[in-house]
């Protein structure tokens, strides 16, 4: 369960992709995020190729498939490649200097807050290897599927020298439960996709090869709601939280502004 030896190398791991078998509407290919639309589900799938980094580009591209699926309204499936869903920050980034540490870990925290207020249902499908910013994204999401294998899952920032961010700290002691939170936050526990349900990153772990299906049943649920109605209450039960986390942006940013 706590594994130490999670670093760059294990996140690193990635299987390749398997063909999608939707009977696609409307298709459109990024360089690393592609998005596509079939019967009101839109299914945005990351792959840079390795450890699906988070950088400026996979941040634009993300943005540009999200407001693609507010735009059509549809129910979205947020993906990996096959062995990672993402593997953090994109280190090369981080290490041009503080201030460029700081805008990017920003906008990291600006795609989960929308997607935390996003008016339709955002389903993540964890298609292995989740750590750090990818494992926020994962807890931002309204229901979070995970792959059943040998996968790690968890917030490394304490492990690899990383002070949290204040984003990151309160959208965790939000999703995470409260006996697991000085655990996984400052302690940097690393789980195993079984375990990390009971951590609070997944709500469900199914066979690699049922990733899909299980997928595509918890959107066809997320079709029965009234999506006025679940929108609505999305947000004005986060509305306290919500004010919050913009509050935690800020006071990160403000870092940029001292440096």
């Amino acid at each position: 369960m706590f594994d130490r030896r999670c670093n760059l190398d294990l996140v690193c791991v990635a299987l390749g992709i398997n063909d999608s078998k939707l009977d696609l509407k409307e298709a459109n290919m990024g360089t690393i995020v592609t998005y596509t639309l079939s019967d009101g589900i839109a299914t945005i799938a990351m792959d840079d190729g390795k450890a699906n980094v988070l950088s400026h580009a996979m941040w634009d591209e993300l943005e540009a498939a999200f407001d693609q699926a507010e735009k059509s309204a549809a129910i979205v499936v947020l993906k990996g490649r096959d062995g990672i869903f993402s593997g953090g920050f994109d280190l090369k980034e981080m290490s041009k200097g503080p201030e460029q540490a700081i805008l990017l870990t920003a906008r990291g925290s600006k795609m989960a807050r929308r997607i935390l207020a996003f008016p339709t249902p955002v389903i993540a499908v964890s298609t292995g290897h989740c750590i750090a910013m990818g494992a926020f994204l994962m807890l931002a999401c309204d229901y979070r599927i995970g792959a059943d294998g040998p996968f790690k899952t968890g917030l490394n920032e304490t492990l690899i020298g990383m002070t949290m961010h204040n984003f990151g700290i309160e959208l965790a002691r939000y999703r995470i439960p409260a006996n697991y939170f000085n655990r996984c936050v400052i302690n940097a526990e690393i789980w195993s996709s079984a375990d990390a349900i009971t951590a609070g990153f997944y709500d469900q772990i199914v066979p690699v090869e049922h990733l899909e299906q299980a997928s595509q049943m918890a959107a066809k649920g997320f079709g029965q709601l009234n999506m006025t109605a679940f929108n609505g209450t999305k947000n004005k039960s986060r509305k306290a939280f919500l004010a919050l986390l913009d509050e935690c942006i800020e006071a990160d940013l403000i870092m940029s502004v001292m440096i």
